[in-house]
């Protein structure tokens, strides 16, 4: 079965960086879709990132330029490393997995994503 544990989430001061790690067993990590979400406390959840098996990578406006997502084939990661951090990006993030890639547009969408993890908290504090 397909599993998926999340680390490296923490309380950081804004301005700070982290490196979210998502380890994926149970399935051919090579051949997915995979991305990364967050919840901030009484928000929906939302899409962050996402890449494809090739390495073509997507990102939330909000985000862009300062988070990079990436994958390690060789070691079934998938990584997440995040710079300039905001207090605006505290929230439980997610990894989510998928065998087949979403619909044009639509990689942000939750309902896309057949597999979670249990997520991992990130706070930034001012």
């Amino acid at each position: 079965q397909v599993q998926l544990v999340e680390s490296g989430g923490g309380s950081v001061q804004a301005g700070g960086s982290l490196r979210l790690s998502c380890a994926a067993s149970g399935y051919t990590f090579s051949a997915y879709y995979m991305g990364w979400f967050r919840q901030p406390p009484g928000k929906e959840r939302e899409g962050v990132a996402a890449i494809e098996s090739d390495g073509k990578t997507s990102y939330a406006d909000s985000v862009k330029g300062r988070f990079t997502i990436s994958r390690d084939n060789a070691k079934n990661t998938l990584y997440l490393q995040m710079n300039s951090l905001k207090p605006e990006d505290t929230g439980t993030y997610y990894c989510a997995a998928d065998p087949e890639p979403p619909y044009a547009g639509t990689w942000y969408l939750v309902r896309q994503y057949n597999y979670w993890g249990q997520g991992t908290q990130v706070t930034v504090s001012s």
